[in-house]
């Protein structure tokens, strides 16, 4: 017996030896080049331009390309189809031939690779095709405009809003309030609501009641939702109240039903320039209401509530407006208001803490015209936008990165800088680099990938080199 014991002893004494060895191999060696690793929080540099005001590249309608790429612009509209592809369209930019900025109405794919250019025209101002209402045709095409609203049906039509720039008829520039749907499949528009001329007033009808006369008034920079019976809304804006024949910020609140192509006011007033009912914070109130703006950003959360950030626009107090930080939780069911974070006043700088550390002290500056994201566990990302830093009292560009948590309710400063008008750093295209971050700006085109990875395209702000503000095309991948 003891014999026996003996042997298994030194049997265990051996495997234990390899189990060591094996360990401190792996410990030691260092892994292969070759090996996969993923970086996270770490932008790379992906396509583009690291100057700005660059003319755009469109090859040929429909082929793709590596040398093809949208020009400089800033307000485009953007979409993610069901296979991953990201969608841009249209923005104040540059187009293929003239050197000088415009309003464009090209519609561009992305495959994270190559870009495609697939409708419109490469040249700016070009005014819309309408053709009519509700029928698809080849020949239809928005007109050149930038500041519009964006969603993504069920069947992965893309559809758009509104935005300033070119109607049917007047050659002239304004507010618009036209409904479009592009379908992938064939490659068609259709105008499906509103005008196909500009700067309309909206008819509002009666609060929460349905009805086909009913239509936003023209608009541009307003906020945008989908709800979880795929029903389209949105928020606010610039442009056209119902009465005044004037413009102004708005804060009503509409819903597009996508079954009968009918829409409802839902909330917030049919007249511009009102001031905000906050309500005591984080408390949902009936009477509680954002107040009038433009440049919002917005997400939806896991259970489907609406939630909207700062903008351009009216506080609860001073009857002026400025640039804000609160943030807003809408909730479907109830039709409730509920202020959540930030500030009542406006014009407040940021509180940044310590980059990577939440803080429930911690808050995003006031600021409109930022980039949006949510990640794959359901957090809310935003960059930059125009607004104010850490440090000045003043209002300008900024590149930072903010994130948050919807649990705790806490911000946490991820990237770039806490003050205004930084260039960003570059490094080489398609390397990830922790020293990498895109230059100040606003009005970006933003996306999420199927993986979860944030990606950013163009807006207004700074490049590399210049020190100059203007109109980028590059894109820039955040690995999560």
């Amino acid at each position: 017996m003891k014999s026996k014991n003996k042997k298994i002893a030194i049997s265990l004494g051996i495997s234990g030896i390899i189990i060591i060895s094996i360990i401190l191999i792996v410990v030691l060696i260092p892994p292969s080049p070759n090996t996969p690793s993923k970086t996270i929080n770490i932008w790379t540099w992906e396509s583009g331009y690291h100057t700005t005001n660059n003319n755009g590249t469109y090859g040929t309608k429909g082929v793709a390309s590596v040398t093809n790429v949208p020009g400089g612009r800033y307000g485009s509209a953007a979409w993610t189809d069901a296979e991953g592809n990201f969608w841009l369209f249209g923005g104040s930019g540059y187009d293929n031939i003239s050197g000088i900025n415009g309003y464009l109405n090209d519609l561009w794919k992305f495959d994270g690779l190559t870009w495609t250019w697939v409708s419109g025209n490469y040249s700016r101002n070009n005014n819309g095709t309408y053709g009519t209402k509700g029928v698809a045709s080849v020949t239809n095409i928005p007109g050149g405009r930038y500041g519009s609203a964006a969603w993504t049906d069920a069947e992965g039509n893309l559809w758009l809003f509104g935005g300033s720039g070119y109607d049917n008829i007047s050659g002239t520039y304004g507010w618009l309030n036209d409904l479009w749907m592009f379908n992938l499949t064939d490659s068609t528009w259709t105008w499906v609501s509103g005008n196909y001329s500009c700067n309309n007033n909206g008819t509002y009808g009666i609060k929460g009641i349905p009805d086909t006369a009913n239509v936003p008034g023209a608009r541009t920079g307003h906020a945008s939702w989908t709800d979880t019976a795929g029903n389209f809304w949105l928020f606010g804006g610039f442009g056209y109240d119902n009465e005044s024949g004037y413009i102004g910020q708005l804060n009503d609140l509409w819903r597009f039903n996508i079954s009968d192509l009918i829409w409802t006011w839902m909330s917030g007033n049919y007249s511009r320039n009102n001031n905000g009912t906050y309500g005591t914070k984080g408390v949902a109130e009936a009477a509680n209401i954002p107040g009038a703006r433009d440049g919002s950003v917005s997400w939806t959360d896991t259970a489907g509530n609406f939630w909207l950030f700062g903008g351009f626009g009216y506080d609860n107090e001073s009857g002026t407006s400025g640039r804000l930080n609160d943030l807003w939780r809408f909730t479907v069911s109830d039709s409730t208001w509920t202020w959540m974070s930030g500030n009542y006043s406006r014009n407040n700088n940021g509180i940044y803490g310590m980059k990577g550390v939440a803080d429930a002290s911690n808050v995003p500056g006031a600021r409109g015209g930022s980039a949006f994201w949510t990640d794959t566990a359901g957090n809310f990302w935003l960059l930059g936008g125009n607004g104010y830093d850490n440090v000045s009292f003043k209002s300008d560009r900024l590149n930072d990165l903010w994130r948050f948590t919807i649990s705790d309710s806490t911000w946490t400063w991820m990237s770039g800088n806490y003050s205004c008008n930084n260039n960003g750093i570059y490094g080489m295209k398609g390397v990830a680099d922790a020293s990498n971050v895109p230059g100040a700006r606003s009005g970006s085109a933003s996306w999420t990938d199927m993986t979860g990875n944030l990606w950013l395209f163009g807006g207004y702000g700074y490049d590399n080199t210049s020190g100059l503000a203007g109109r980028l095309n590059d894109l820039w991948k955040y690995s999560l």
